[in-house]
């Protein structure tokens, strides 16, 4: 028996590496057999390397590291660093969202349905769920400026749902609004988008949208791993003939809030929208607040308009082509980078991006 599967027995850590790909194809979720580094070790590409004093967790396993959730959300600071606690930031958007949440009740576990007859029935995959596995919003800053006319009132991406909501003003009625028409758990995707809303709602014009962990205040690890993050990401980007912001760009199209139809009408307008960003090759790439597993570092999340996060980890310079080759234009899951990552279980599909 191998030390890593001793280890896994021992500490109870899951799968060891060799058994990741063929759990997580047993499950259902696409994935790609192709190598998470693309260059050479030690490199020969110039790509910029972590410093050495740099910790990093490379023994214990990553997967089943991520806490289900119903909705992320990334509020506009235009900064890359914050408080620890950012909820505990006083007269912040972050502490008044968490605020105007319902008290906090344990999350059920997920229904699992076995077939008695399979023997070789597989459990849950560790740190993959659904989104309504779970009633919790995880609150998030990011690094992206408000794009409302008014800068003093916020802009709200609200994940997996793929919104933008903009024209959020700091304070107690401005995050009980946002809470009622598009945090609530209940509410579908998109939440309500009606004409009396003071905000207004855009599908978010990106292919995909990447997140990276830039948090100094919690752990500096993921404040040293990010910058490189970003410039790796906009570079192999640029030469994939992609476009790569790391702002949101102004919107011209009226809001979803201006959209004069049915209920079914206004959601087969949003899905024919969601369904055509891939083609557009278009990528956001923002920098947000601690999101867990800061051993990990660089940690790194992608959206997709589909619904999917895709949650990795010990992520370098090394592995960024192949995230973008792999999971941001193929849409296939690297097992040995995997955290976890929400509605990845696709049976009977290809790939993340298939509907």
């Amino acid at each position: 028996m191998s030390l890593w599967k001793l280890r896994a027995l021992v500490l109870g850590h899951g799968h060891p590496p060799d058994n990741i790909y063929t759990t997580l194809t047993a499950s259902g979720i696409p994935v790609a057999a192709a190598d998470c580094r693309t260059c050479p070790n030690p490199c020969d590409e110039g790509h910029s390397e972590y410093p050495r004093r740099l910790s990093i967790d490379m023994e214990s396993t990553m997967l089943g590291s991520v806490k289900p959730f119903n909705r992320q959300i990334l509020i506009s600071t235009g900064r890359s660093d914050w408080d620890r606690d950012i909820t505990d930031t006083q007269g912040s958007l972050a502490a008044l969202i968490s605020q105007t949440q319902p008290p906090k009740v344990p999350d059920a576990p997920p229904a699992i349905s076995i077939d008695l007859a399979d023997e070789k029935a597989l459990p849950p995959v560790p740190g993959v769920f659904t989104s309504t596995d779970s009633t919790r919003l995880s609150i998030l800053n990011g690094s992206h400026k408000t794009v409302c006319e008014d800068d003093e009132h916020g802009t709200v991406i609200v994940l997996p749902d793929y919104s933008v909501v903009v024209g959020v003003p700091a304070t107690i009625d401005g995050a009980k609004e946002l809470w009622r028409s598009a945090l609530d758990s209940r509410l579908p995707r998109m939440g309500i988008t009606e004409e009396t809303s003071s905000f207004q709602t855009w599908v978010l014009p990106y292919s995909c949208v990447i997140m990276l962990c830039s948090h100094k205040r919690r752990d500096n690890r993921c404040a040293i791993a990010a910058p490189k993050l970003e410039h790796a990401f906009i570079e192999c980007l640029h030469r994939k003939g992609w476009t790569a912001d790391t702002q949101l760009e102004h919107i011209v199209e009226p809001p979803l809030e201006s959209f004069s139809g049915t209920v079914e009408e206004k959601t087969r307008y949003i899905t024919d929208e969601l369904k055509a960003l891939p083609a557009a090759k278009k990528a956001l790439i923002l920098k947000n607040s601690h999101m867990g597993g800061h051993k990990y570092a660089g940690n790194c999340i992608i959206y997709t308009p589909q619904g999917s996060s895709v949650w990795y980890g010990r992520v370098s310079t090394h592995e960024v082509e192949s995230i973008v080759v792999n999971t941001i234009e193929g849409g296939l899951v690297l097992p040995p980078l995997l955290r976890g990552g929400m509605d990845l279980l696709r049976p009977g599909c290809p790939t993340l991006h298939d509907w």
